[in-house]
């Protein structure tokens, strides 16, 4: 690591890193969340849990190399169930090996020697968006991530609920929305209308064409009607969606980002059409934003955890990440 300026204090940093299917991304972050440096690495997926932290490790030691600074704690944010208390992972997609049931959060301490917290993808991304992103400072969102699949996060009274079960904010598996079946066995689920999977199943369905949800995008940019209704589908489905959470938690503000969110153009006239046509029954007016983070959300949400974590904990605590108070329940 570079040594520091005499005289000057070393700066304190929190790290935050998303660990995706094919990428790792790793972000050291000020007290205020201000990003320093960044890094982004390919996930070594097919070669199992320990070679996947060990790559988001050397990864965080290279930023630590070129920041020279005090690392107090480090966020992590998976795809998948994942156990929160424990810090490991429950269930992970057959996209991973040797990932589900992994430590991360005991092997990260291990060998840091710093707290280590883990975070569900969604809930990490929710919690960017809401620390420096296109919610900064709402209390009170709904966050949802359009990608391979549909996820969801709540975000009520300044904290993120889990719900009992860990279940709270899955707004991909609300059913309703016809009866083709979803990726989690049941049927007519808004991951069935919104997904990227769903977006180019639909759309070569209607067509014959295999074009990824991407492909389909461009096609409904050049006119292609087919295009078109697949994406208008997924726009009012989302809508239709957020209406119901509008009944059932009063919520008002909503933020969607992931990789079909590229295609805001598209999915924004039929969500905003949708919701003209059924203002919700609180009378308030819905407010529907991209996300504003990008791809860099879910590493600096995690970072925001660690912070948030480090500092409602007592000193004792911090130095001694064994020790933690309990964090919440178990959360896809």
């Amino acid at each position: 690591m570079t040594a520091s300026h005499p005289g000057r204090p070393t700066p304190e940093v929190y790290a935050g890193v998303d660990i995706g299917g094919t990428t790792t991304q790793v972000v050291l972050c000020t007290a205020d969340l201000a990003v320093v440096d960044s890094v982004e690495v390919p996930t070594p997926a097919a070669r199992g849990g320990q070679a996947m932290i060990r790559a988001a490790l050397d990864a965080l030691g290279l930023l630590q190399g070129r920041v020279p600074s005090r690392l107090l704690g480090v966020g992590v944010g998976a795809a998948g169930v994942v156990d929160t208390r424990t810090g490991r992972i429950l269930v992970a997609s057959d996209s991973f090996t040797g990932w589900a049931g992994f430590p991360v959060t005991a092997t990260i301490e291990k060998a840091l020697g710093v707290p280590a917290f883990l975070d569900n993808d969604v809930n990490a991304f929710l919690r960017g968006e809401v620390s420096k992103g296109a919610v900064a400072g709402e209390p009170h969102v709904l966050g949802m991530t359009l990608g391979t699949g549909v996820g969801g996060a709540l975000w009520m009274n300044g904290t993120l609920v889990e719900g009992p079960h860990g279940a709270a904010g899955e707004i991909g598996h609300i059913p309703g929305f016809g009866e083709l079946p979803c990726t989690c066995g049941g049927r007519g689920h808004l991951e069935t209308l919104a997904s990227g999977r769903s977006i180019a199943t639909r759309y070569g369905e209607r067509t014959g064409r295999n074009l990824t949800a991407w492909g389909v995008a461009e096609a409904a940019v050049v006119g292609d009607a087919d295009a078109i209704a697949v994406y208008e589908a997924a726009g009012a489905g989302i809508a239709r969606a957020l209406l119901i959470t509008a009944g059932l938690v009063d919520l008002a503000t909503f933020v969607i980002g992931g990789g079909v969110s590229r295609a805001w153009e598209l999915l924004e006239p039929p969500i905003l059409a949708t919701l003209a046509a059924e203002p919700p029954v609180s009378g308030q007016p819905i407010r529907v934003v991209r996300a504003r983070l990008g791809s860099g959300g879910v590493a600096l949400g995690a970072a925001s955890r660690a912070r948030t974590e480090l500092a409602a904990a007592t000193p004792d605590q911090a130095a001694t990440p064994v020790q933690r108070a309990s964090s919440p329940p178990p959360r896809r």
